[in-house]
């Protein structure tokens, strides 16, 4: 996967994508299945969906049949000029609530059968009732029928970035992708802006309407908010080039050599509470951990006699679907152990897998709770095992 930082500016469309725009196309050519190239920013206005019409453009220019799946122009009025004569393909009218929404046709898309379709808005969240619950779904299925994407999304909506965000900025962020799809990337571009400069297109009129922009510079485009993402759009992207340079190499020194060798790099195993809070707080702390170490990591519910079928709760049941199916989205394998001691399931488990690390949530538990049974927290931390355990802070504090 390829890293292109590309700071904005007036810039001609050849000037601004030829390159990028070069790479991408050899990158197509090369196998059936479609190929992925996300350009990643630090906020609203930093020029992705202006740079995929740009590249849309010299794909076209290159005999590259490349179509609009799906573009947010967000009414700014450059962004929208770009379109021009591109073939967009209308968008699916769906009634949600009492109204009208339009959402992405990715059945038209399927049909059409573009080499390149444009999918603009990668954490959307579509409406009740569509194919997929996320646009990222969609474009892994446009993928997966031979169809590359050119794709856009900016850094805050990284799951694992979401405790990240609250504490940074106070700001909790609803739709999110997981880290993964930067990591299976075939190119990730970062459009890096200064934060005075992105404040002066705010200001300008360029990124939202006159009646918001007061508003906008007062809270979330503070300097220092502006700074905080920038750096993590960065981090996040780089990190994840990292990452698939190491696989590419690893892959292409076994060409020929036998089967690859397996990996070196310590597991990671989350034990799953039942409070999705909780939960999804332990999720993005290992999905963060385990893309640093390029590691494969596991999310694992312990059902103790208390939770059997004829006896858990109908609620705490629906929470632990819930919590395996974002775990499994976020690129955890889940797992249900069967046992009385949690701790000793999990640490059984981490021993057999090579798990080095087990990342629990605090203990909901009374001094007197603690006085009859250590909590599973101390009873990690006491084994004799060669085993890392970290105990994350999650929203509601408990005794651990």
């Amino acid at each position: 996967m390829d890293l292109l930082t590309t700071p904005i500016g007036p810039v001609s469309p050849r000037s601004a994508t030829s390159a990028p725009t070069g790479e991408f196309l050899a990158l197509i050519s090369e196998r059936a299945r479609g190929r992925l190239k996300v350009y990643v920013g630090s906020a609203a206005g930093t020029g992705k969906t202006y740079r995929m019409l740009q590249e849309a453009h010299d794909l076209r220019r290159r005999q590259v049949d490349c179509v609009i799946g799906f573009i947010e122009t967000h009414g700014r009025a450059e962004t929208a000029e770009q379109v021009r004569d591109l073939e967009i393909i209308p968008r699916r009218r769906m009634a949600y609530r009492g109204i009208e929404v339009e959402e992405m046709d990715l059945d038209a898309i399927l049909v059409r059968r573009p080499a390149v379709a444009l999918v603009d808005e990668l954490a959307h969240t579509n409406v009740p009732g569509s194919l997929h619950q996320k646009r990222w779904e969609d474009v892994l299925t446009l993928l997966e029928q031979g169809i590359s994407v050119i794709t856009a999304v900016n850094v805050q909506h990284l799951e694992s970035l979401n405790d990240v965000l609250q504490r940074s900025l106070g700001v909790t962020i609803r739709e999110t992708i997981p880290d993964w799809l930067l990591s299976v990337a075939d190119q990730v571009v970062n459009l890096d802006i200064p934060a005075e400069d992105l404040r002066q297109r705010l200001t300008d009129g360029k990124i939202y309407p006159a009646d918001k922009i007061q508003a906008a510079l007062s809270n979330f485009f503070v300097e220092e908010n502006l700074a905080t993402l920038r750096e993590l759009a960065l981090r996040e992207v780089a990190n994840s080039v990292d990452r698939q340079r190491e696989e590419n190499a690893a892959r292409e020194a076994g060409t020929g050599a036998g089967p690859p060798e397996p990996r070196t790099v310590d597991r990671v195993l989350v034990g799953m509470s039942a409070n999705p809070a909780d939960t999804r707080a332990l999720l993005r702390q290992a999905t963060r951990i385990a893309g640093r170490l390029n590691s494969d990591w596991y999310c694992a519910w312990v059902r103790t006699p208390a939770d059997r079928a004829d006896r858990i709760a109908t609620e705490r049941q629906r929470h632990v679907v819930d919590n395996m199916q974002r775990a499994q989205a976020l690129g955890a394998e889940v797992v249900t152990l069967d046992g009385t001691d949690v701790a000793q399931v999990l640490l059984d488990f981490a021993q057999a897998h090579g798990c080095s690390m087990i990342i629990i949530g605090p203990t909901r538990q009374g001094w007197w709770g603690r006085a009859v049974r250590p909590s599973i927290a101390a009873t990690l931390l006491a084994a004799k095992r060669d085993v890392d355990v970290l105990v994350v802070r999650t929203s509601v504090e408990g005794a651990s």
